[in-house]
């Protein structure tokens, strides 16, 4: 007979946890999700069931801090991970790692609750949306510099009208810190007040890449802009939570510069009418020719095909030579404007008027230093009569005419004969020197 062993039960779970996480360490999972319920730890604890079965879940917070969607009950789900059991409860558990939403992408879950969520909270309004300025001076840029968004944006604004003034922040424009880094760029625009408008741009990319631009906290600081903000995010198709947020939405980088500048457009009217007129001439001249060469080619018989597209190449020279001598002409008039330009501005010469603020400056630098030498004179001559009377008023010039100072042997100036006593030392203050005697008589 066998021997009886007796198990505890966190023996008994230690083995069998051991054999379950050997057997299933990385497993797939498709259920709902119930029962779900967040710590403050950032732990994610769940129910994944079936028509037939529950299995009870965790997704530490090591994991969860890469979802890309916020796990909801009732949502259905694919999850990856590896069995274990929790010792506490002896219960059968899924440790997930990996966790996307089943037929659907994880950011498209996360897109569509955030877009959900930030429109309940009135985000997205009309009402809310700021006005562009009808002539900003000065555009502020957030995006990378070295992508190639802000090179078509300066391209374009640099075309249209060169007073604008355009300051760049740099930040990461995709990957986990692009974020933040981009709001930090308008929170900056917004404390600094140097610009009149912002523009947050980026080229187009996968989901992935444009991840970034669907942050909730992103969102809120664009929301929260006291600066109208322009959203210019990837091509015509892509759609950003920043564009649903964000005061006007460009569908380009390009259309981004376009619009914030298109009231300046008035300025080149009249070069731009040429441009059109010019475009349209063209246009229609080659559709003509286009359409002559396309019954030419269904009618024409194949020796004379060679004869044709000489012919055609010479009409296309042709205008390729007008083309190019009316845009010589245009940019011989604008040449000249320039040089028109040029002589005005040499006409204000600023050494001329700096040269007249510099004679007149000597001339009040010399008034003043004669009118100080005066006003010294004067206070010279009025001290030397000051010393004079000085002078005439002291004691040594009464010595000088023969009197003496007496002092008795304390320092006391001895006016009456009774203040000394025959016998007493007393001294006399001479105009030149000091004689000391005794007093042998004194007569009141």
């Amino acid at each position: 007979m066998l021997p009886r062993r007796i198990w505890s039960p966190r023996e008994l779970i230690s083995v069998v946890r051991t054999e379950v996480e050997r057997e299933h360490g990385d497993v797939w999972v498709e259920g709902e999700i119930s029962n779900l319920r967040q710590s403050e730890s950032g732990h994610i604890y769940f129910t994944l069931k079936d028509d037939g079965a529950q299995l009870h879940a965790v997704m530490f917070r090591l994991q969860a801090r890469w979802l890309r969607f916020r796990p909801e009950n009732g949502l259905h789900v694919l999850a990856r991970g590896r069995v274990t059991v929790y010792e506490a409860r002896g219960e059968l558990q899924l440790s997930v790692e990996y966790l996307e939403p089943k037929g659907a992408g994880a950011l498209q879950v996360a897109f569509e609750q955030l877009k959900a969520k930030l429109h309940a909270e009135g985000l997205f309004d009309a009402a809310r949306k700021k006005t562009l300025p009808a002539l900003p001076r000065r555009i502020g840029i957030v995006t990378s510099p070295r992508g190639a968004a802000i090179q078509d944006i300066v391209n374009i604004l640099r075309r249209r009208h060169r007073g604008v003034h355009v300051l760049i922040y740099p930040a990461q424009v995709q990957g986990e810190d692009a974020a933040a880094e981009i709001s930090a760029g308008v929170k900056y625009f917004n404390r600094a007040q140097n610009v009149e408008i912002i523009i947050v741009t980026r080229g187009g990319g996968s989901a992935e890449d444009l991840a970034a631009w669907n942050d909730e906290g992103l969102a809120r600081t664009i929301a929260g802009s006291a600066l109208p903000t322009i959203s210019a995010v990837g091509h015509e198709t892509d759609f950003t939570i920043a564009d649903f947020v964000a005061d006007l939405r460009a569908p380009t980088p390009s259309a981004a510069a376009e619009m914030v500048i298109q009231p300046q457009r008035e300025l080149e009217e009249n070069v731009n009418n040429l441009r059109q007129r010019l475009v349209r001439a063209t246009r229609y001249q080659l559709m003509m020719a286009r359409r002559a060469l396309s019954e030419l080619a269904q009618h024409a018989a194949l020796n004379r095909m060679s004869d044709l597209i000489a012919r055609r190449s010479q009409r296309l020279d042709d205008l390729r030579y007008r083309l190019a001598r009316r845009y010589g002409a245009q940019v011989e008039h604008y040449r000249r404007r320039l040089d028109v330009g040029e002589a005005r501005l040499r006409h204000f010469d600023l050494r001329r008027v700096f040269a007249g603020m510099r004679s007149g400056i000597e001339a009040q630098s010399s008034t003043l230093a004669m009118a100080m030498r005066g006003f010294i004179r004067q206070q010279r001559s009025r001290w030397q009569e000051a010393v004079a009377r000085l002078e005439e008023l002291s004691p040594m010039t009464i010595l000088n005419r023969g009197y003496a100072l007496v002092f008795d042997a304390k320092g006391a100036l001895i006016k009456d004969a009774r203040q000394v006593r025959p016998g007493e030392n007393i001294s006399a203050r001479l105009a030149k020197g000091t004689v000391e005697a005794t007093v042998k008589k004194a007569s009141p």
